[in-house]
């Protein structure tokens, strides 16, 4: 059994499902980088129930490689497994379990070369950043990526390590995510001119999104992704009691997929203008009550593809891909690293099929072929020679 397969034997075996504390698993890794005497360090969650993990092997100087991964996995509730989620099976190749593709293995195979990392000669070093909650919308990764500035040398490149079958991705999407509420005051059908219609209110604003969805759609922005342009979704909507009631409350979530070339905050303020400048002062008319409020659920930073990305450069010369750079229809802590001035690609073993999925798995030469990546990362560090990365 390779130390790869035994450390992912014991992350798979935590249930590090989003919102459930990671800070078992936390510890666990803390007590490995204490074993090679690496220095490390939490970002907790504003509540103390979550915490980021950073460390750093090798030398406190700039131009280093961070490995960054999420701790979390999503829930297996409701989903028909044939095993044990949170146990570790190997069949035909694969190893089953929550958490195998996206993203423990990575997480795995990175742990397990510490051994060598700290016997390394590294001229710069190895930058760890692993983050809570990613599942639920990267809530952890912009503490985290502060926490990297604040405490750590600057590094010259971002690996994420989220499952691309170890090609290059370049750029993905960003997601946001909201909710409306709508408070307005109800009465008796046969009188709404006393009352505030709450879903009147929520459906013009609700329909407004929708146009927003239809002139994007025509705009196509970006050809590499599938669709080429940014998506939005009406996801939910709640209110109302009786068929003779005005509904005094009413409830809207929705989401947008940015492609990278389009502004998510002007978006985002469109729908709010919307909001305060028509639907509230309509809500208001008859009564002169009502109240509109929309509320952030997640924000994903969409990723955009580098000019001359030093990470980039490095993930095609240490893994030898020499494809077109990939983008990806999904959302990763990448985007939060980029935004902070670091160059950023996602590298990682897995399919992001098999993420999320009852019986998830992933294929032993993908793990394989990642423990020669990291070693690679090690090797480029250790070297003098000029960097093929830029850093």
């Amino acid at each position: 059994m390779s130390r790869t397969h035994e450390l992912l034997a014991d992350l798979v075996g935590m249930d590090t499902t989003s919102l459930t504390s990671n800070l078992t698993i936390v510890a666990y890794i803390e007590r490995l980088f204490d074993a090679h005497d690496i220095p490390h360090s939490r970002v907790l969650s504003p509540d103390g129930t979550q915490a980021n993990l950073l460390a750093r092997v090798g030398p406190d100087v700039a131009g280093g490689v961070v490995l960054s991964g999420h701790l979390d996995c999503v829930p297996v509730t409701g989903q028909p497994w044939s095993r044990d989620p949170f146990t570790l099976t190997e069949d035909d190749g694969r190893f089953y379990g929550r958490g195998t593709s996206d993203m423990k293995g990575f997480i795995a195979s990175a742990l397990a070369a510490l051994p060598r990392m700290a016997a390394a000669p590294l001229d710069r070093p190895v930058l760890f950043v692993l983050t809570y909650d990613e599942e639920i919308g990267t809530v952890g990764a912009p503490s985290a990526v502060q926490g990297l500035l604040a405490g750590y040398p600057r590094p010259s490149a971002v690996i994420i390590g989220e499952p691309s079958s170890m090609e290059v991705v370049t750029a993905h999407k960003g997601v946001r995510a909201f909710r409306v509420v709508v408070d307005g005051l109800d009465g008796h059908s046969s009188q709404p001119q006393r009352a505030a219609n709450a879903i009147a209110a929520l459906t013009r604003l609700a329909t407004f999104i929708d146009d927003l969805a239809d002139e994007h759609r025509t705009a196509a922005a970006d050809p590499r992704f599938d669709p080429p342009y940014t998506t939005f979704n009406l996801a939910t909507i709640e209110g109302g009691q009786a068929i003779n009631i005005v509904p005094r409350h009413a409830e809207l979530t929705f989401e947008y997929r940015a492609v990278p070339a389009d502004d998510s905050t002007a978006i985002l303020d469109a729908v709010g203008a919307v909001a305060r400048e028509q639907v509230l002062p309509r809500l208001r008319r008859e009564t002169g009550v009502g109240d509109l409020r929309i509320e952030s659920l997640a924000t994903v930073r969409a990723m955009a593809a580098e000019t001359d990305g030093a990470a980039e450069a490095l993930a095609r010369s240490l893994t030898g891909y020499d494809g077109p750079g990939r983008t990806v229809p999904f959302g990763t802590d990448g985007g939060h690293f980029q935004a902070a001035g670091l160059s950023t690609v996602v590298t990682g073993p897995g399919s992001i099929e098999q993420a999320h999925t009852p019986d998830e798995w992933i294929e032993i030469d993908q793990l394989a072929a990642c423990d020669v990546f990291i070693g690679r990362v090690i090797d480029h560090l250790s070297a003098t020679t000029e960097d093929p990365g830029g850093g």
